[in-house]
């Protein structure tokens, strides 16, 4: 059975080389009726890379796989090494496990058997021994004794107003597989699109074996659990699990195929495992963002960040497993078994429904090199309004998972916001804090009954905008940016910084000008004007000091604390005593009102 493909390197996926084959030449890459590697006499090509290698540890842990073998597709005369890599603790092992000599006149396959190994990662080398040897390709294949599981994948996709990111991934995922009778997964894949914006209509996206559902603007957790009700309605398509996948990624349906061949061989008693994709940057494709993450109380702990995957020794390194407790839904698979009509996710909009899922299902995260999305990196997306999902949607979440985390945490977080905030003039953002700590305190019943889509549009309005750079009061110049992004200070200074509260305390002079998502209030010390700018989007916004709303705010928090003090036992209690009640079918379908659609 074909566990993994060779892959090479995609126009508009990843044109990145290193990260499938490593060299000791400028290797020449053909395009003409298939795609080859041409080789110089003396050249080297080995795939101890992100994509090329084969996790073995991993494969014997949580599979039935137990021999390997190496399919290759070759022409020329070639020296060809299985070899094996290990990373133990700070020391790396290389050996070469079996070596062969192979001279085709024509294209010809080959194969060849790795040694039985149960740790580290498999890979190959190519010795071209003579000029214009071809390589075509191949595969990495396993023997298995016992059936393989049925599978068959639902694909969920919840978008609003995303339309050519959306159209993009249903071409391809419908010409590499939906639509390709020579896939391994032909007839074994449909997708499930959630259209929160109501604007797909006009594409016809629809057919057989792709729905799509205009749905009631709730957030991604109306939209994908609207798409996990689709599947639990029609049983008899056979959906044996679901891939959740964000509407703005770049995917290689390759990692489909690979999400789909481990889950083929789980063994027993890792068949409700959830299947997690990395998420690497779409501005720099060998840079990883996060491989799985650990809620640790709302203190989220991304993992294997910002590895350069081009690196043999990151590819080992990214593949050790440490613990975790979740992994988002940009790429995420599971078994539709966990799915019922009593065990839905929870509605809060946006941020933190990946991560409760996870926490109330999640037994065992499965994360292996080479299944991956491309998504634009959390610095460029900065979203004012984000501050009031965030704190609600974390006292949600850790009501149910975390109850030890209680008022005096809370205080201490709302202390820190108020400063952070307030440093920076974005005293509106203190402001939705606020009013998202307020919205947790009126319990499980203010979540139930409000609209959602309403409620939204409501904080939309409360935050900052950004508008593009022709619009700002602010004229924005390059070096002062440079500037802001880093500027270091003395001990002292940042001694009368903390003193004089940020520089409130002492006449404001200068306009700063800081990046939009990771501006910090040591760089826009006695400040009178802040320009926030998005420079991959052109857009800023503008905030100014103003010490009656500091002070006002101070008094606001004084409040907020008070009824904290007050209130928090009691609305944590309403979640964790009534909780069932918002993961139910019949509540989803009132919530999103589908059953006014349904008449």
């Amino acid at each position: 059975m074909k566990i993994q493909d060779i892959l090479w390197p995609k126009d508009g996926i990843c044109t990145d080389v290193e990260m499938y084959f490593h060299s000791n030449y400028k290797r020449s890459l053909v395009k003409e009726e298939c795609v080859y590697i041409l080789f110089q006499k003396g050249g080297v090509v080995t795939t101890d890379t992100y994509f090329n290698s084969l996790t073995i540890e991993k494969w014997r842990k949580y599979t039935k796989v137990r021999q390997v073998m190496l399919t290759l597709s070759l022409q020329g005369k070639f020296n060809v090494s299985l070899c094996w890599k290990q990373k133990i603790n700070d020391m790396y092992v290389e050996r070469e496990l079996k070596n062969r000599t192979v001279n085709a006149d024509r294209r010809t396959q080959i194969t060849l058997e790795f040694p039985e190994e149960t740790k580290g990662m498999f890979f190959f080398r190519l010795e071209a021994l003579e000029k214009g040897a071809r390589f075509f390709g191949g595969s990495y294949d396993a023997a298995v004794q016992e059936e393989c599981q049925p599978v068959k994948i639902g694909i969920v996709v919840c978008t609003y107003r995303r339309e050519k990111y959306v159209c993009d991934n249903v071409r391809l995922i419908s010409q590499d597989i939906i639509e390709n009778p020579e896939s391994q997964l032909y007839g074994r894949v449909e997708m499930f699109i959630s259209d929160n914006g109501k604007t797909l209509e006009p594409y016809g996206l629809a057919g057989e074996k792709i729905h799509v559902s205009p749905n009631k603007n709730a957030g991604g957790a109306g939209g994908f659990t609207r798409g996990l009700i689709e599947i639990l309605k029609h049983p008899e398509k056979g959906i044996t699990h679901v891939l959740l996948m964000d509407d703005d990624v770049v995917v290689d349906t390759a990692s489909i195929l690979r999400t789909a061949a481990i889950l083929s061989l789980l063994k027993e008693e890792y068949k409700s495992a959830f299947i997690g994709g990395a998420m690497l940057r779409s501005d720099q494709r060998n840079i990883q963002i996060e491989s799985g993450a650990s809620w640790n109380a709302g203190n989220l702990v991304p993992l294997k960040v910002n590895l350069d995957l081009r690196l043999w020794q990151n590819c080992l390194l990214n593949e050790q497993e440490e613990y975790r407790e979740y992994n988002a839904w940009w790429f995420c698979c599971f078994p539709m078994e966990i799915v019922s009509v009593d065990n839905l996710p929870l509605p809060i909009f946006i941020r933190g429904d990946d991560l409760e899922y996870g926490l109330r299902n999640m037994k065992t995260l499965i994360l292996m090199n080479g299944i991956c999305v491309w998504h634009e990196p959390f610095e460029n997306k900065y979203s004012s309004f984000l501050e009031y999902y965030i704190i609600r949607n974390r006292l949600i979440d850790n009501s149910f998972h975390f109850p030890g985390w209680g008022k005096k945490e809370l205080i201490r977080e709302l202390i820190r916001e108020y400063r952070r905030e307030g440093y920076l003039y974005r005293y509106k953002n203190v402001s939705l804090y606020m009013r998202g700590i307020r919205d947790f305190l009126r319990g499980i019943d203010f979540l139930e009954q409000t609209d959602a889509e309403q409620l939204h549009r409501q904080i939309m309005e409360a935050g900052y905008r950004a508008v593009p750079a022709e619009e700002l009061e602010v004229p924005f110049f390059y070096r002062e940016y440079k500037r802001g992004c880093k500027e270091e200070h003395s001990v002292l200074h940042e001694v009368v910084r903390r003193l004089t509260f940020n520089g409130y305390l002492l006449p404001a002079k200068h306009v700063r000008t800081v990046p939009m998502a990771t501006a910090r209030p040591e760089f826009v010390w006695r400040a009178r004007t802040i320009l926030f700018y998005d420079i991959v989007e052109n857009k800023g916004f503008v905030t100014h000091r103003s010490i009656r709303t500091f002070i006002r705010q101070g008094f606001e928090v004084a409040g907020m604390i008070a009824a904290i003090l007050v209130g928090y036992e009691k609305a944590k209690q309403s979640f964790t005593s009534r909780g069932n009640e918002i993961r139910q079918l019949a509540f989803w379908e009132k919530y999103l009102e589908m059953e006014e659609k349904d008449e």
